[in-house]
């Protein structure tokens, strides 16, 4: 299969996917959005492949969500519904892979593509990059079904401090959190990813993937009971002045003017 804004390697048992769309720094249209669903989609017919790299091309991981991508989308509530639904359903089938997954982070990862590593099994950033969630100073609230993704890894308090202050945290702090699992020199990024993929791919397939499968299912247990909520908060958000003007101070490079309404 082929994609417009994903390029993908494989090595024996190791596959690299990179988000190529460089010129717009990998931000995530609804175009690549589905490619990213389609891909993993494609991994699951794949029983040779026993680990997947995430990567992005140019200066950074990805900018997250394509605002401008925004402006495009259905102006009724319903068909708004419906637009939402492709982050979390994407990010879904990112956790869900069967394959070990390791994120190889440069530059910036932040809002959908902090979604996107969290969902995978294991992050390596470089000790520049930065990760975060820049939401809620949009007037949004994180959804995509990644609020307990960021719980999981670094815990209620810290992560209430990252996505309320939506504020992009640096690499060692990352690492000191457990949001990392490891740092790097950008020269050396994709050799430290190389080596943790070899190191899984060696395991025996069907006994690594029912273990990952069953850690996620036991820190996951109760993450449906309260995200089945998470597209109705976005539509709400979707009704406030304060999303507005949180987009428009964004576009404006400015700081927003929240009122609560």
């Amino acid at each position: 299969m082929s994609y417009k804004y994903i390029t993908i390697e494989r090595k024996e048992h190791i596959a690299v996917v990179t988000l190529n769309r460089p010129e717009k720094l990998n931000a995530l249209s609804f175009d690549l959005m589905k490619e990213i669903e389609k891909i993993t989609e494609e991994f699951q017919e794949d029983t040779e492949t026993r680990v997947v790299i995430f990567k992005g091309e140019g200066k950074h991981f990805s900018a997250g969500r394509d605002l401008a991508d925004v402006n495009q989308q259905p102006t009724t509530l319903l068909g708004i519904q419906r637009s939402v639904n492709i982050g979390p359903r994407m990010i879904r089938k990112l956790f869900e892979m069967d394959q070990i997954t390791i994120a190889a982070i440069h530059g910036t990862a932040v809002g959908g593509a902090a979604c996107i590593v969290s969902a995978l099994d294991f992050r390596i950033g470089t000790n520049d990059c930065n990760i975060g969630y820049p939401e809620a100073k949009l007037g949004m609230s994180l959804s995509w079904a990644s609020l307990p993704l960021c719980v999981h890894l670094i815990g209620p308090a810290r992560a209430k401090q990252m996505v309320i202050l939506a504020q992009k945290i640096d690499a060692q702090t990352l690492l000191n959190w457990g949001f990392l699992d490891e740092i790097t020199t950008k020269s050396k990024l994709m050799e430290s990813a190389y080596h943790m993929a070899k190191a899984y791919a060696a395991m025996p397939p069907i006994a690594a993937q029912m273990i990952k499968k069953s850690v996620n299912a036991i820190s996951s247990a109760l993450d449906q009971s309260i995200m089945h909520m998470d597209s109705d908060q976005v539509l709400l958000c979707h009704t406030t002045n304060d999303l507005k003007e949180g987009i428009q101070a964004f576009l404006e490079k400015r700081k927003g003017k929240f009122t609560g309404n």
